[in-house]
């Protein structure tokens, strides 16, 4: 197996598969993070990203293929791999009758930081999570996001050159996403590579780079741009009075690739927006169907990944 011998290359997998039993979570994934870029890891649920990120923290071992983490082994070198990697799991395991500092020191503890630098860790990742001021809080006592955030620095109380996050944020509310990606963003902007899967669309966009996983395939790579590229045609959205039966007369039209649906809104996929269009609009009509407010709009990530796991399944 040939693994990456390129400086910037921090994350290599070759013909990684992981199977459980008969069933293959992975199949053959080649793929290459570099160096301090945010990686982002999409697909829909059962598409193997958790068994991507367990085999990313040697946690697990691969059925076949190769992993190589800031240049080990991930099954001969699991031990170094662990204490270069910060690895956050979905259900990430806070002690809620700890209070945040004890928590801390819980995980000061198994990562080996000890002596003058132990403090001063304590120190940084307090500041840096915006939790100084309530260190003796116990974990139970915080918001969902707060926790989410003492969850982080515990993560980071080893000063790990890679993070690996297991959909972070699920579960929260909007603002503390917003605030959780912006400490990620800091962490970026020092150099740290962070590997992250999430379900939310605008999450990805705000990665260097994404991985669509589908059935334990990589069946996509590349930059937000890229991959909102794939989108085949043009798209028309549209408000119309009756959702179901327009998207019913639309779906099998001449030069109608796909149709989506976005709350009350309809996402029309055609080859060629002038030329088919105004068909269109004398289909609807002539179903007694009336639209409002038309517009040509550019592919957004939601639209691109449900069309490019639309493609996969036929």
């Amino acid at each position: 197996m040939r693994v990456s011998n390129n400086p910037s290359v921090i994350i290599c997998t070759t013909q990684l598969s992981r199977s459980f039993r008969k069933i293959a979570a992975l199949r053959a994934i080649d793929l290459s993070i570099q160096r301090g870029e945010i990686f982002g890891l999409v697909g829909p649920d059962g598409a193997g990203k958790t068994t991507m990120l367990r085999l990313l923290a040697a946690v697990m071992t691969p059925t076949a293929g190769q992993v190589t983490v800031v240049g080990h082994d991930s099954v001969k070198d699991a031990e170094k791999i662990r204490g270069q990697v910060g690895y956050m799991p979905q259900r990430f395991s806070l002690y809620g009758d700890l209070s945040v500092q004890e928590n801390l020191q819980f995980y000061a503890d198994i990562f080996g930081v000890h002596g003058p630098e132990r403090q001063r860790r304590f120190e940084q990742v307090l500041s840096f999570a915006h939790m100084s001021d309530i260190p003796d809080r116990r974990a139970k006592q915080l918001s969902g996001g707060m926790q989410k955030k003492l969850g982080l620095a515990c993560t980071l109380i080893h000063r790990p050159d890679v993070l690996l996050l297991d959909e972070p944020t699920t579960g929260v509310d909007p603002v503390s996403r917003r605030e959780f990606w912006d400490l990620l963003t800091e962490l970026h902007l020092q150099g740290t590579t962070i590997v992250v899967s999430t379900p939310y669309m605008d999450e990805a966009e705000r990665c260097n780079r994404i991985g669509l996983l589908f059935k334990g395939e990589l069946i996509e790579c590349g930059t937000p741009r890229e991959i909102k590229a794939l989108v085949q045609g043009q798209v028309v959205e549209f408000h119309p009075d009756r959702l179901e039966v327009a998207r019913a007369v639309l779906s099998h039209q001449p030069g109608v690739l796909e149709v989506q649906v976005y709350g009350t809104l309809l996402h029309v996929f055609v080859e060629d927006a002038t030329v088919v269009w105004p068909r269109l609009q004398t289909v609807l009509g002539e179903a007694e169907v009336k639209v409002d407010n038309v517009r040509l709009i550019h592919p957004r990530m939601e639209e691109a990944f449900i069309s490019l796991i639309r493609r996969q399944v036929g």
